[in-house]
Order: C-alpha cells, then sequence, then structure tokens
C-alpha cells in the first residue's frame, strides 16, 4: 500500500523545501533570500495569504523551494496543504519548518487527499506527481489507511450507477472483509422477505433482477469488545420511483449510495487501525427504479421494527431501508451507531455543501463530535431533535409516514425524527447519531476537484478513538 504513496517516510536526496509563512514572517523571509526571490514575489503578489503558493525556480531553471501561504496566526488550517499539493509539479518535497499551531499529521493527510483524481474513464497520463516527506513522528501507514478510505468514498461516489451497483458495492464490501479479517453476510432479493428486511425489498424491488436489492453485513473484533455499529444507505441510483425527479434532480443521483460509501471506508480506516471495538455495517443497497412493481404512493409497508409505514413519497426512500438496517442494529445492543445517508436536500439548504449537519439526542456524544470535528477540519453541525416536529410524521392509517406534513418545513429534522422511530434505544443499548451527508464538491478549487467527496468519516475516526481508547 505504500510503494505508491505520496508521502514518503525518509527524506530523498534533494527534496525541495517547502516553507509554510504567516503573513507576518513574509518580509524577514524575503529579505534573508537572493533578489530574484524578492523580486517574483512582487511580481505575483505573494502576500503569505492562506492558500497563496509560489514556485521558485533556480538560475537553471529547476524548482528550488516553494513558499505558501498561512495567513493570519489566528487560523492555521491544514487543508491549505490539500490545495498545496494539487498545484506542485512533479519531485519530492519536504517541510522546512512545521509552524506551530500546525498539526503535522493533519497536513501530511490534506497532502495526500489533495492529490484525488478520477480518471477511470479518461486515458491516463502516467506522470509523477508531488510527493512529500513526512515530517518527524507523523505514522505514514495510518496516513495512508484514512488517505485510501477517503479515495474509496470518492471512487465509489464518482462512478456511476451502471458500473457501480449493488453487486459492485457488495464485490467491494467483501474485499474490504477479506482484506482485515471480517465476515460478510449478503440477503439478496425475495430472501429479504424471508430474513425479516421488508422495507428494504420494498424500494428495491422494482430494479431488473441483476440488479435485486440487498443487505450486507459486515461484521468485526473480538466479542468481549463494545460492539459499534455502522449503517449506510446505499441507493445506487434514485430515480425518484413512481414520483419521478425531473432530470436536474436525478442528473447526480449517482451518489445516492454515499451513506454505504462511508460506512464501508470508516470501517476500513478502524479495522486497520485496530480499534479496541466490535464493528457491524449495515449497508441496505437497492436501485430506487420504475416497474410494474415499483411500490407506490399510498402503500403501507411493513418493517423490521413492526411498525408500519404509509409511503407518502417514493421518492422519500433512503429513510425507508435505513429503518430495516437501524431496526437490525438495534437487535445487537450496540454501545454506538452511527447511520450516514445522502438524505435530504433540505440539509443543504440549511448548510449548504461543505458542513455536514448531524442529530443526536446524546449531549456527550455530541460534544466528543464536535471536537473531533474541530480537530480534523472535518466540518459537522449539531442540529435539534426538535420533538414539536414529530407529529408531522404521523399518519391517519399507519403508525407513521415517510414524508412529513408541509407545516413542519425542516425536511431534514423530520428524517431524522423518522430514523430515530427504528434508531437503537433502551437499557444497555448506547446512543446513536445521523448524519445526512453530501458526499459531492460543486465547486472546484485547488485540492477540491468537482465530484464524489468524502466527509464526516475523519472526525468520526477521531472521536472513535476517544471514545473508545485502549
Amino acid at each position: 500500500m505504500l510503494d505508491s504513496f505520496p508521502i514518503l517516510a525518509s527524506a530523498p536526496d534533494g527534496a525541495i523545501p517547502i516553507h509554510p509563512l504567516f503573513e507576518a514572517e513574509l518580509e524577514a523571509f524575503l529579505a534573508m533570500r537572493r533578489p530574484a526571490v524578492r523580486t517574483l514575489a512582487g511580481q505575483a503578489q505573494f502576500k503569505a495569504k492562506a492558500g497563496q503558493v509560489l514556485v521558485v525556480a533556480a538560475p537553471g531553471g529547476q524548482v528550488e523551494r516553494v513558499l505558501m501561504g498561512l495567513g493570519s496566526r489566528a487560523a492555521v488550517d491544514p487543508g491549505l496543504f490539500r490545495g498545496l499539493a494539487a498545484r506542485l509539479p512533479a519531485g519530492d518535497y519536504r517541510l522546512a519548518r512545521m509552524p506551530r499551531g500546525l498539526d503535522a499529521s493533519e497536513a501530511t493527510l490534506a497532502f495526500a487527499l489533495g492529490l484525488y483524481r478520477f480518471d477511470r474513464y479518461r486515458k491516463r497520463s502516467g506522470e509523477a506527481g508531488p510527493r512529500l516527506v513526512a515530517p518527524r513522528a507523523v505514522d505514514v501507514a495510518a496516513i495512508a489507511a484514512v488517505s485510501h478510505a477517503c479515495a474509496l468514498v470518492k471512487d465509489m461516489v464518482n462512478t456511476p450507477a451502471n458500473d457501480m451497483g449493488p453487486a459492485e458495492i457488495e464485490a467491494i464490501a467483501r474485499e474490504i472483509a477479506q482484506q482485515h479479517g471480517a465476515s460478510l453476510s449478503v440477503t439478496t432479493g425475495d430472501d429479504l422477505l424471508a430474513a425479516n428486511y421488508p422495507a428494504v425489498h420494498a424500494v428495491g424491488r422494482a430494479a431488473v433482477p441483476h440488479r435485486a436489492p440487498r443487505i450486507l453485513e459486515l461484521s468485526w473484533g473480538e466479542p468481549s469488545h463494545p460492539l459499534v455499529a455502522l449503517v449506510g444507505k446505499g441507493v445506487v441510483f434514485d430515480t425518484g420511483g413512481l414520483d419521478i425527479k425531473p432530470a436536474s434532480g436525478m442528473r447526480l443521483m449517482k451518489k445516492d449510495m454515499g451513506g454505504a460509501a462511508h460506512a464501508l471506508a470508516l470501517a476500513k480506516i478502524v479495522m486497520a487501525a485496530k480499534l479496541p471495538v466490535r464493528l457491524v455495517v449495515l449497508t441496505p443497497v437497492v436501485e430506487n427504479a420504475i416497474s410494474g412493481d415499483a411500490m407506490r404512493p399510498g402503500d403501507i409497508l411493513q418493517t423490521r421494527a413492526g411498525l408500519t409505514v404509509e409511503v407518502g413519497n417514493t421518492d422519500a426512500e433512503g429513510r425507508l431501508i435505513l429503518a430495516d438496517a437501524l431496526a437490525r442494529a438495534a437487535e445487537l445492543k450496540p454501545a454506538l451507531t452511527l447511520d450516514l445517508a445522502t438524505l435530504t436536500g433540505a440539509a443543504r439548504v440549511a448548510l449548504g455543501p461543505f458542513v455536514i449537519p448531524f442529530w443526536t439526542a446524546d449531549d456527550a456524544l455530541a460534544d466528543q463530535i464536535a471536537r473531533a470535528s474541530q480537530a480534523t477540519f472535518d466540518p459537522l453541525w449539531r442540529m435539534p431533535l426538535t420533538e414539536a416536529y414529530g407529529e408531522a410524521i404521523d399518519s391517519d392509517i399507519a403508525d407513521l409516514q415517510n414524508d412529513s406534513a408541509p407545516w413542519a418545513q425542516a425536511g431534514a429534522t423530520t428524517a431524522a425524527l423518522f430514523l430515530q422511530r427504528f434508531a437503537p434505544a433502551g437499557d444497555g443499548i448506547g446512543p446513536w447519531a445521523h448524519f445526512d451527508l453530501y458526499a459531492w464538491n460543486p465547486k472546484g478549487r485547488p485540492g477540491y476537484p468537482v465530484g464524489g467527496e468524502a466527509q464526516a468519516i475523519r472526525a468520526l475516526f477521531a472521536m472513535l478513538k476517544t471514545r473508545f481508547a485502549a
């Protein structure tokens, strides 16, 4: 795994120095350099503002050094190294210094993340990219594990639905299980009914047979360790069902399996780190297709939990498959349950594409997540589980409905309240949190190409390390 990884454990001869500089340090730094460097900085209007990069050539034309702006001392974001990596020519680089207040591991990870490219459907150039010498005491193997997991998320989300169907997600889960000594059980098609996953079956039954619905259950870890349940929404493509989406709403629905991708990637990081937890990953995987067997508005669905659900809208299918998966998690009495899903457009209206909202009734867990988010620069924001909106998912003829009454308006919160009805709870069961992901960069910038994005899992891994420290 480390042979082709762009982070080096030791410095090769001739590694090019990178000078991360705060704005207040620039004048003194330039005063100690040859006049040509000072002239170049002036011509390029390099002021060491956050994100600025200046590549300095030696008299012979080769790269001599790189200047990198950190901005003011008040805000040192290691994510700046993500943009740096995307703007460097090929070569080996080293940090000439590690500024105070900058976490070396986070900066190194950001550099690795910034080199991601999705080129499956393009002619590969084969050109080498930049490589960074890891600062002293940085665990390169740990950085690689997180970087590769984030790349897995992006690859899965970027791959179109014709090449990323239920069988392909199952194959990825099986490969991850084999790599880490985990077990994987799969229930497919009409067997879902016998195994009591009726909502998963109802959502996915309209797909063609080779894209039949399924639920994947990956298990890993020592039986004596606390159980962590990860649940990921795996809708490989969402037409909206009979309540069909318009073309504009369907365009990015290849990414509706982003929750499953994130759950598998987070599990991959946890297992690579050998955290002292027992892990179960539940990923219901379906295509919300349209056919004569598609579920209809007004249908009443059974669920694994025994609750009935009136289908108010076939385009609110993600919460239906998550309901069965959360009910399965509850049977295992986990110490912690996290569900990840590209669930609602309302979450984007509330916080946009870059900040991920989460819901939990447990204040201590929310505090741990918030602190991990801040430490990893992986932006998460707690939203309220306002019980007054719970009436919006009541049904006149079933236990609840999958779309909320218009008066409530708070679509992301009513979706969370729906999931809470199925989430693990009670004596001997730990807290639950729900994350409404976007899994996509809609705006390209250095280190952040347009396309699939891994969100929340770096913060969640940091939280799990703190919560279940050996």
